[in-house]
């Protein structure tokens, strides 16, 4: 749809974009867009953006694609659009994305199709000078690049000094990969481990600026809330469990992988130390997996 000329100026700016026909078929693919999604622009180029590619949805899991697509709403009337999506990225996490939204018109103002700007929301650039900062001081989890055990016990240590100091309140929230022996015992530990990377980068990108979360050992990660009260904490979990939901993994045979998880959140109280606190979430979070899994439970 671009002419080359325009093709060449949209692949120097650090927004993903993309162009589609009426039938939301790809027709341009720019270099951001590859970046902030995984996937090139050979592989997308000629398919329908719903088509297993982008995927977006919003914080409660509605698949956009099916219902609520801003390029098919935006073809239909003309108007633009904005929202904030989390995308599908091909590694299988979800990335949060700002998505704008506008048609494309012929020389007689008939629209033959729309163009998609996207945005990474996740500030990978601090992240990634963070983790490098974290990695040096070994409080970074090897595999899935979240902080580790130890860098949890620091982030729970500063957070109880503010409770005490300042009155800050915050919360935790510990959650579990459902089933996640059943995963290497049918795909293998490399399966497994990437598994483990897809929600621990999910969940990155559902948390708040504030907010830190570790791989607290084997498949269990927990979340450190600072300033929320039990409302908003039962929110942000359950965002983060939708989102993991919504990811997948493309298996090498074919087929993906899809995983859920249960999780147990508990608000931090005066008199409280991190096994105290902690030990509260583990418990509700033995009950969501007795009470049917891929659910979070609040004290």
């Amino acid at each position: 749809m671009p002419d080359k000329l325009l093709e060449s100026i949209v692949d120097t700016i650090s927004e993903g974009v993309y162009f589609t026909d009426r039938d939301r078929r790809i027709t341009f693919w720019n270099r951001a867009a590859e970046r902030i999604t995984g996937f090139r622009a050979g592989d997308v180029t000629g398919s329908r953006c719903r088509d297993n590619i982008l995927r977006h949805v919003d914080e409660k899991g509605t698949e956009l694609c099916v219902h609520g697509c801003p390029l098919a709403a935006t073809m239909a009337d003309g108007q633009p659009r904005q929202a904030q999506v989390w995308l599908h990225h091909h590694d299988g996490h979800r990335v949060p994305v700002d998505v704008r939204a506008a048609p494309v018109t012929d020389s007689s103002g008939a629209i033959v199709g729309a163009i998609e700007i996207f945005a990474d929301r996740s500030d990978r650039g601090a992240v990634m000078e963070e983790l490098e900062r974290l990695k040096k001081e070994a409080l970074v989890d090897q595999l899935t690049r979240v902080g580790n055990r130890r860098y949890a016990d620091m982030a729970l240590e500063s957070r109880f000094h503010e409770l005490e100091t300042h009155k800050v309140p915050f919360g935790v929230v510990l959650f579990d990969v459902d089933h996640f022996k059943k995963v290497n015992d049918a795909h293998g530990h490399n399966t497994g481990d990437r598994v483990l990377v897809m929600v621990a980068t999910t969940l990155a990108g559902a948390l708040r600026r504030l907010d830190a979360v570790a791989r607290w050992g084997g498949e269990e990660f927990l979340v450190i809330a600072p300033s929320v009260d039990l409302p908003t904490l039962e929110h942000l979990a359950e965002r983060c469990r939708i989102l993991v939901q919504a990811a997948w993994l493309d298996l090498e045979g074919g087929g993906k992988l899809e995983v859920t998880m249960s999780g147990g959140l508990a608000m931090a109280e005066p008199g409280d130390d991190a096994a105290k606190l902690v030990g509260r979430a583990d418990a509700l979070l033995y009950k969501a997996k007795e009470s049917g899994r891929n659910r979070v439970l609040a004290n």
